[in-house]
């Protein structure tokens, strides 16, 4: 099933668990900016090398990099492609629109509050990585991992005011952008407060129509 597909949302949405889902079921390959730029800079290819000076600096990797990254995968992507964390914004996506088409983007969508409320109750494995949620997914002990017995801990990156600002920071970037697929067409928009199973059936249906 080849398909050409962005998927957007908040952080907390539920990205990542909906990408392995798509992949599954298409068969398309899973490109994520993050893992693309590790990658590249692990491998020490010439892009690699010149955004990893902008990352030492800790400073936004240029989006001409970003793109130029994308483009190779895209190209090698024969069997079609899902899009994670690309793009963020308006200027990326008309960047895109000139390497390849792009048949569906899909939008998670998820209050402030939902937002809050899973992040602040995800717990992470010190010892093994394991992810575990407060809410959702609760370890019999709330500070021992089921799996290895390691500490649980709360990420520093999950705490209510940076997930505030991450969220800030996401819709104003995105807003612009979802608007910018809605108008060509290609946006659906899916309600993220249903549940993981709910919001796969209806991305299903629409890949499968």
């Amino acid at each position: 099933m080849k398909r050409r597909i962005v998927l957007l949302g908040p952080p907390g949405a539920g990205k990542g668990t909906q990408a392995k889902r798509i992949v599954g079921f298409t068969g398309v390959v899973h490109l994520s900016t993050g893992d693309i730029l590790r990658d590249e800079v692990a491998r020490g290819t010439d892009l690699g090398r010149e955004a990893k000076q902008f990352m030492e600096k800790g400073e936004l990797v240029p989006d001409r990099l970003i793109i130029d990254m994308i483009r190779g995968r895209i190209e090698a992507a024969s069997d079609g492609f899902l899009l994670d964390g690309f793009p963020r914004t308006v200027p990326q996506a008309e960047a895109l629109d000139e390497i390849t088409l792009l048949d569906i983007v899909f939008d998670i969508e998820l209050s402030r509050a939902e937002v809050l409320r899973r992040l602040t109750a995800r717990r992470v494995c010190q010892q093994c990585g394991a992810i575990y949620n407060l809410n959702f997914d609760p370890p019999e002990d709330p500070t021992r991992c089921g799996t290895c017995g390691g500490t649980l801990v709360q990420r520093s990156d999950d705490c209510a005011d940076v997930i505030e600002n991450r969220y800030d920071v996401y819709q104003q970037s995105t807003a612009p952008l979802i608007s910018y697929y809605d108008v060509h067409g290609l946006l659906l928009s899916l309600d993220g407060e249903l549940g993981s199973d709910a919001v796969f059936e209806r991305i299903q249906s629409a890949l499968s129509e």
